[in-house]
């Protein structure tokens, strides 16, 4: 089904960034403005005209995709000549680029192919858009949580894989790949992030990489991982105990236990993220762990698995309904172990649905 065209919500990103034209070529600019899920390419907008430029590999998926009308982009037409008649057909003087996500390589291109020597005397300025076509992915669509809910739900299949297979003596790579091959076998179409399978020692990391390190009877494992469903993101952790725990290990899941689950029972439209983040971080810092706490407390998932907005001591932007965050607190202690327990949240009108239905109370196998 081809992605209808959004025209009011790019006028009105034109007017208030005072441009005549917007320049696209970021992937997931391009997948969720135009529908185009090759990545390979670049649309270009003005008041009246929508276009998708892209190479022989990918016109008629883009034409199947996207509302936009499909140029290819060949020997014969270059992009240059493309992109040029686009500007002065449509008089655009002032075009809007992703400063935030363009190379400086790219940059200096497009800069010299809209120059006044490339144009001859209708040179365009090229003009920061900031986050301004970042915003609108913020609050997501019914078919956007739709698809997220569903990339979830094949990670809560691949954790309960995993519980029946896990063993001592498995490798971390192991355990990792027994993940991913699961996560694909039940629909997902990649990787939305590298996996993470961090036993004992190993777990005192954050973001470890997984080694050929076997887990050993009484070792915390912790499992970070996510898919790509329809080119949507999931992402959650689990951390499980081999063997059965000692005491300072059941303490230290606990504590994270109960800061995960206050910002479950807390969070709702209208908090600022820096606010929310300090329900898990006070709770873990009353504890005496605050040091061992370094990372924010989550993160906003959609076509990329990190964005904005995010759960951090810094960010003070305000939580809507149909935001998807991560709520992912940690303790983690060097040489010794570390836990975190990740869910991905839906934004209610009144508080927060868990898209991931994993049990987290702790799980010794």
């Amino acid at each position: 089904m081809k992605k209808k065209i959004d025209r009011e919500l790019l006028k009105g990103i034109m007017e208030a960034a005072e441009v005549d034209g917007i320049l696209i070529n970021d992937p997931y600019s391009l997948r969720y403005y135009t529908g185009f899920r090759g990545g390979e390419g670049v649309a270009v907008i003005s008041r009246e005209s929508y276009v998708l430029i892209t190479d022989s590999r990918y016109t008629e998926a883009a034409g199947q995709e996207s509302e936009f009308e499909v140029k290819e982009y060949n020997s014969k037409n270059p992009m240059k000549s493309i992109l040029t008649e686009f500007m002065k057909m449509n008089d655009v003087r002032k075009l809007g680029f992703e400063n935030l996500s363009i190379s400086y390589n790219d940059y200096k291109k497009y800069e010299k192919l809209l120059s006044e020597d490339e144009l001859k005397n209708t040179p365009v300025e090229l003009i920061p858009l900031e986050d301004s076509l970042l915003k609108p992915r913020r609050v997501k669509t019914e078919e956007e949580i739709s698809l997220l809910r569903q990339a979830e739900h094949i990670g809560d299949v691949a954790f309960d894989d995993i519980l029946g297979i896990l063993k001592p003596g498995m490798t971390e790579l192991e355990v990792a790949a027994e993940i991913e091959y699961s996560m694909k076998r039940h629909g997902a179409s990649r990787l939305s992030f590298d996996t993470i399978a961090a036993s004992g020692v190993n777990s005192s990391m954050p973001h470890a990489i997984p080694s050929d390190k076997k887990i050993e009877m009484g070792d915390f494992l912790t499992m970070d991982f996510g898919c790509l469903y329809e080119g949507y993101c999931s992402d959650m952790t689990r951390t499980v105990c081999i063997g059965k725990a000692d005491e300072e290990k059941k303490a230290v899941y606990n504590k994270v236990l109960e800061a995960q689950l206050a910002v479950l029972d807390k969070v709702k439209p209208g908090l600022v993220c820096k606010d929310v983040d300090a329900i898990a971080r006070n709770i873990i810092a009353d504890a005496g762990y605050g040091s061992n706490f370094g990372h924010g407390l989550g993160h906003s998932v959609g076509l990329y698995i990190h964005e904005a907005p995010a759960f951090n001591t810094r960010d003070e932007s305000i939580l809507q309904a149909g935001m998807v965050i991560t709520d992912e607190p940690g303790i983690y202690l060097p040489g010794k172990f570390g836990v975190r327990i990740e869910d991905m949240i839906l934004i209610t009108e009144d508080g927060c649905e868990v898209l991931s239905k994993s049990p987290k109370e702790l799980i010794e196998l």
